[in-house]
């Protein structure tokens, strides 16, 4: 079935983008929840206007987006987390942490767009993607430190 989000879906798509799901994930998730509507003939229609007359909002966001990304492109974070004798960390580091460590910095990043692709469980090096934008999104490294 097609649908066209309302809203980013992380692994499936952005904001107004036109999707193809299986019948029961649109029907009894996306559309219930508001996430996406059935992407009908003429909620196509809508969906071309509205893109039309956003166009240079959305110019201005993607241009917003990209600034902030060279701001962060240079950011290296230190996070500290009370560790074991041998480097474990007791529990793990998340994106709220990151997004926190970010604040401090003076950027405000939600931690929802924050993504980590491997468990931070012990101290080291490690990197965290930032996506700003669908089509900017940045890499930006952070160092786990016993406290």
């Amino acid at each position: 079935m097609k649908i066209i989000l309302k809203e980013d879906v992380s692994g499936l798509g952005y904001k107004d983008d036109v999707v193809e799901v299986k019948n029961g994930y649109g029907r009894n998730y996306l559309i219930p929840t508001g996430k996406a509507v059935i992407a009908t003939e003429s909620a196509l229609k809508v969906l071309a206007e509205n893109q039309r007359q956003r166009a240079h909002k959305l110019a201005k966001i993607k241009a917003d987006a990209e600034e902030l990304a060279a701001k962060l492109k240079d950011v290296k974070l230190t996070i500290g987390a009370k560790t074991s004798a041998t480097g474990t960390i007791f529990g793990s580091v998340n994106s709220i942490q990151i997004a926190e460590a970010l604040e401090k910095l003076g950027f405000s990043v939600d931690r929802k767009i924050i993504d980590i692709k491997e468990s931070v469980k012990e101290v080291g090096n490690y990197s965290a993607t930032v996506k700003l934008h669908k089509e900017v999104s940045v890499e930006v490294p952070f160092e786990v430190v016993a406290e």
